[in-house]
């Protein structure tokens, strides 16, 4: 390759996929050759902990790192704060609405990271009246909702009221859904004091999980351990129960019962970033069809790796799962055949052996496949928090997660409703409260001066 020629890399999406191939690349690239990561959000969300932050496990912004922070900038590299409205992938530009207005941003070689988006249209009335988890704000907003309900029912004197204020139901019984039951029913117990008028049987929590098992992405063996785990601390788990729809009442079964309660949240489905059906890319169920060098067929010089793609494993012929793991090593391998490409070298396929699965659910309670080693309770929760916290890009952003998750072993969750409210919605909210009194009735009520 001659070096040069400046050679333009553009990655989109700045998820555990983009972030881990930008700082894989900008140690390896060559003279010439320039770097810029694009992403509408100027951090990275680590995923797999916002159930943490829906069980007051961690503060949200513990989550969360940077961009700026991860990524080296320079002449060569750079950082754009943005989203892509369109891709020429003739003319090779893609087109960015940035902070300060439109942007044309050409490009050699792109790369998707795009991850994926919440589905909310799975089934009827799931986008009115079910909570999804896909984002920090979904956590927050997950968060403070139950902390509203639990303020309600202290107010409320219909007993039957109280009970579906109090009935939290989660729709799947994946890893988001299986994390969630556990964060959630842990906070609830340990939170409840500071709510003395609330009965602990008035607060529950049901999964309704359509398959005969919790956690199909792991053994029967752990799937069984996190189902009893889950019973134990008193949440209601219905398997092969397939929900139809969802409305302000609760869930409607397919088989015609209503599942009752003020709170839905829902952790199944996800959809295709709707960029993807402008260019007309190839997809399947949702995530970009590639070749096993990650490169997208019939698109020159488009690349695309992580939950976005549906990227074969050489090892085993299968399709790699939307995990943090994968993402990660896709990264590692992209950033070799980008390299092997601008020097004019043959790519080669992804090829990756899954060191396991893991999932937390609760306070010191876990289960997890570690080379094929299955691990059950407090154990496995230490490995699982082990793993994350080594992908945490800093030490003092370690350091920071380590003291928190120390904090919450000794020391209740904490209760805070935060709410962003502005002053100009303080000062609407007083007029709409206290409305301004008629001159007429101030002369009533003040005395006029002697």
């Amino acid at each position: 390759m001659n070096t040069s020629v400046s050679t333009r890399i553009v990655v989109v999406g700045a998820g555990f996929a983009g972030t881990n191939l930008a700082r894989t690349l900008s140690g390896q690239l060559p003279a010439g050759c320039t770097l810029t990561l694009v992403s509408e959000n100027s951090y990275t969300t680590f995923n797999p902990m916002l159930p943490e932050a829906v069980g007051a496990s961690v503060f949200p912004e513990h989550i969360v790192v940077p961009v700026r922070e991860m990524l080296r900038q320079g002449v060569s590299q750079r950082f754009i704060m943005g989203s892509v409205s369109s891709v020429d992938t003739q003319a090779r530009q893609l087109t960015l609405q940035a902070l300060n207005g439109e942007m044309a941003l050409p490009y050699d070689h792109l790369v998707f990271a795009l991850g994926n988006r919440a589905r909310l249209d799975l089934m009827p009335g799931m986008a009115e009246h079910a909570l999804p988890l896909k984002t920090v704000g979904d956590a927050m907003h997950i968060r403070n909702t139950v902390l509203r309900r639990l303020a309600c029912i202290e107010l409320e004197s219909d007993p039957e009221l109280r009970r579906h204020l109090g009935h939290f139901i989660i729709v799947g019984g994946g890893f988001s859904g299986v994390e969630v039951a556990g964060e959630l029913i842990d906070c609830l117990s340990d939170i409840r004091h500071y709510y003395p008028r609330v009965a602990p049987d008035e607060l529950k929590v049901t999964v309704l999980h359509g398959m005969p098992r919790l956690l199909p992405e792991l053994s029967a063996r752990l799937g069984a351990a996190a189902l009893e785990s889950l019973r134990q601390r008193g949440v209601t788990v219905r398997l092969d129960t397939v929900a139809a729809s969802v409305s302000a009442a609760g869930v409607h079964l397919k088989d015609g019962e209503l599942v009752a309660g003020h709170t839905v949240l829902g952790t199944i489905g996800t959809s295709a970033n709707p960029l993807l059906e402008r260019i007309g890319i190839a997809c399947a169920q949702g995530r970009i069809l590639v070749n096993g060098d990650l490169s997208v067929p019939n698109f020159p010089g488009l690349w695309a790796l992580g939950d976005c793609a549906a990227v074969p494993n050489a090892l085993d012929g299968s399709t790699s799962p939307p995990t943090a793991q994968f993402a990660v090593r896709q990264a590692r391998h992209l950033a070799g055949n980008l390299i092997r490409s601008m020097s004019g070298r043959a790519t080669t396929p992804f090829r990756y052996r899954s060191r396991g699965a893991m999932a937390s659910i609760g306070h010191l309670k876990g289960v997890a496949e570690v080379y094929g080693v299955p691990l059950t309770g407090w154990l496995a929760w230490l490995v699982w928090r082990a793993y994350y916290l080594s992908q945490m890009p800093s030490t003092g952003r370690r350091l920071r997660i380590f003291f928190e998750w120390g904090w919450g072993m000794f020391f209740p969750s904490d209760i805070t409703h935060l709410r962003f409210t502005r002053s100009a919605e303080v000062q609407s909210e007083d007029q709409r409260l206290y409305p301004a009194a008629e001159p007429q009735a101030l002369s009533a009520v003040v005395p006029p001066r002697p």
